[in-house]
C-alpha cells in the first residue's frame, strides 16, 4: 500500500486563513500545500477528491476520560472504540487525564494509564491529575514533564473527601509546575459548597437528576474559577479552565484576561447546545443520561459561552467524554445519578452546525477552537492544528453541505444513549486522514487498535517564556536605605 496520499481540489482551512490548495501527504507528514503538491506526488500515490469541500486540521479534543475507573464501574469506551468514535467524527488526537487515587504515586498512575492507551486507534495524551500532595508529588511531577512529555497538570477543585485540592495542595502544585514549564489545569467547583448543597438538597428529598444541577449551581463554579485565578495570579503561572460552563467562570476568565493575565478557558460542546430542562425528563434514565459535572445551565449561559468563544475570551472546545451506560448511572438512583456523558464523535459536527451554520464563527475560526488553540496551548504546534509542511498529516475532509441526524443507534460509541440524540447537522466529516492514512471514508470507518501513538509535549512554552519576562520586568526591590 502506497504511504502517500494526494487531496486535490479543496479548500484549506487553518487559523489563520483559507486557500485553495492540494495537499500532498507522505510517510504520515504532510510534504507540499499548494500548485506544486500534485507534481511532486510519487508514483501509485493515492487521490482523493476534495472538491467543494474544505481540508481542516484534525480535531483535537482536549478533555476525554476513556476507560474512567469511577465509584466501583468503569466508562464503557476504552482507548480504542473512543479514539475510533473521535476518528469518524474528525478528531484525530485525543488528551486524557490519568486520575491518581488519594495516595497513589503520579508515576505508577501514569503507568497504568499508559498501559491502557496502548490500544488507542488515535494519537494521544495525557494531563495528569494532582490528587494529594507530597514531597514524592513535588518529585514525580519533575519526571512527568522532564521523562515523559507532560506539561498540564489538573486539579479537582471539587469531589471533597476524595480528589479535591484543597488551597494548600494548589498553592503547591501551581508553584511546582511554574518551577516545571507546566500549566495547570482547574476543574472549577467549590467542593465544600457542592458538598452541603449535596445535603441539603437531599434533605428535602430530592433525590433524582433534577437534583443534581441544584447541588452546583453556577455560583460554585464561579467563586472556583475565581480563586484559582488570583492564585495563579500570585504565583505568576498561566492557567486553563476546563469545561467552563456558566457566565459566572466565563466572566471571571474575562476579566483576569483584561487586566493581562493568561488565563485560557475550555467550553464542552454540550454546554455550548444543551440546557437544563433535561434534568426534568419524567424518565428516570433519560435524565440521568445528562447528569455531568458541571451540570447543563439555564440557556442564558449557552450564548455567553459562545460570545466568549467569538471574543476570544474562551479558546478551545472538548467533550469531556466519559461513558456509563445506563445501569451503571442507576447506580446512583438515590444521589441524582453518575456522572458522565459522551460526545467525542459529535463536537466537531455540533459545533459548526450551531457555530459556523449561524456566523458565530467562521471557519477559521472554528479551526481555532477544535484544533489550533489547543495544539498552541498544550506546545504541540505546528506539529498538530495547522495544514503545513512537516506538520503530522492528520486531516479532515469536511463536507459543508453533508447532513446527519444523531443518534445512538448509529454512532460508534459503545454508549447506549446520545445527548444530541435527535439533532440533525450540517456539515460533516466525509473523510478522516490520520498519520497520512485514510481511516475513515463515507461511512466506512477503518481504524486500526494499537495505530495511536503517544504525543509527548514539551515544556515551557511560549506563555511561560512571557510570564518569566512579565515577572522579572515587575519584580520588586529593596529600598537601599543609609
Amino acid at each position: 500500500m502506497s504511504n502517500s496520499l494526494l487531496i486535490r481540489g479543496g479548500t484549506v482551512v487553518n487559523a489563520d486563513r483559507e486557500f485553495a490548495a492540494d495537499v500532498l501527504c507522505v510517510a504520515g507528514k504532510v510534504a507540499s500545500v499548494g500548485a506544486a503538491a500534485a507534481a511532486q506526488a510519487p508514483a501509485g500515490t493515492q487521490t482523493l477528491d476534495a472538491g467543494g469541500q474544505y481540508v481542516l486540521p484534525g480535531g483535537i479534543d482536549p478533555h476525554t476520560h476513556m476507560q474512567l475507573p469511577f465509584m466501583g464501574t468503569v466508562a464503557v469506551d476504552d482507548f480504542f472504540t473512543g479514539t475510533a468514535a473521535a476518528l469518524a467524527g474528525g478528531t484525530t488526537s485525543i488528551i486524557d487525564f490519568v486520575i491518581p487515587s488519594p495516595q497513589q504515586p503520579l508515576m505508577q498512575a501514569f503507568r497504568e494509564w499508559r498501559g491502557w492507551a496502548e490500544k488507542a486507534a488515535a494519537d494521544y495524551g495525557f494531563h495528569v491529575a494532582v490528587t494529594w500532595w507530597s514531597e514524592g508529588v513535588h518529585a514525580d511531577m519533575g519526571k512527568l514533564v522532564t521523562e515523559e512529555g507532560v506539561n498540564t497538570f489538573k486539579h479537582f477543585m471539587a469531589y471533597k473527601n476524595a480528589i479535591m485540592c484543597d488551597d494548600e495542595t494548589l498553592v503547591n502544585s501551581f508553584k511546582r509546575a511554574l518551577e516545571l514549564g507546566a500549566m495547570p489545569t482547574v476543574h472549577a467547583e467549590n467542593g465544600e459548597l457542592v458538598f452541603l448543597l449535596q445535603q441539603e438538597v437531599l434533605k428535602m428529598g430530592i433525590t433524582g437528576p433534577e437534583g443534581h444541577p441544584l447541588s452546583r449551581p453556577p455560583m460554585v463554579e464561579g467563586e472556583a474559577a475565581n480563586r484559582a485565578i488570583a492564585i495563579a495570579d500570585v504565583l505568576g503561572v498561566p492557567i486553563y479552565i476546563v469545561h467552563v460552563s456558566c457566565i459566572e467562570a466565563a466572566d471571571a476568565i474575562a476579566r483576569a484576561r483584561a487586566r493581562g493575565q493568561r488565563v485560557y478557558g475550555e467550553v464542552l460542546a454540550g454546554h455550548l447546545l444543551i440546557d437544563d430542562s433535561v434534568y426534568r425528563h419524567p424518565d428516570f434514565a433519560t435524565a440521568a443520561a445528562y447528569v455531568m459535572s458541571p451540570p447543563f445551565r439555564p440557556k442564558g449561559h449557552q450564548e455567553a459561552l459562545w460570545r466568549g468563544l467569538q471574543s476570544g475570551q474562551l479558546h478551545t472546545t472538548a467533550t469531556d467524554h466519559c461513558t456509563f451506560c445506563a445501569p451503571q448511572k442507576a447506580a446512583g438512583r438515590d444521589n441524582f445519578a453518575q456522572k458522565g456523558c459522551g460526545g467525542v464523535e459529535e463536537r466537531m459536527a455540533v459545533i459548526w452546525d450551531a457555530g459556523v451554520n449561524t456566523g458565530r464563527l467562521t471557519p477559521s475560526e472554528f479551526v481555532a477552537v477544535t484544533s489550533a488553540n489547543a495544539a498552541k496551548l498544550f506546545n504541540i504546534y505546528p506539529r498538530k492544528g495547522v495544514i503545513t509542511e512537516g506538520a503530522d498529516a492528520d486531516l479532515v475532509l469536511w463536507d459543508p453541505q453533508g447532513t446527519k441526524t444523531i443518534s445512538a443507534k448509529t454512532h460508534r460509541s459503545k454508549l447506549d444513549f446520545n445527548v444530541f440524540e435527535g439533532r440533525t447537522v450540517r456539515g460533516v466529516p466525509s473523510h478522516t486522514v490520520s498519520q497520512g492514512k485514510v481511516v475513515y471514508a463515507a461511512g466506512d470507518l477503518r481504524v486500526t487498535q494499537g495505530a495511536g501513538r503517544y504525543v509527548k509535549r514539551p515544556a515551557f512554552g511560549a506563555n511561560f517564556d512571557a510570564a518569566h519576562k512579565r515577572t522579572e520586568a515587575l519584580a520588586p526591590s529593596a529600598v537601599q536605605r543609609s
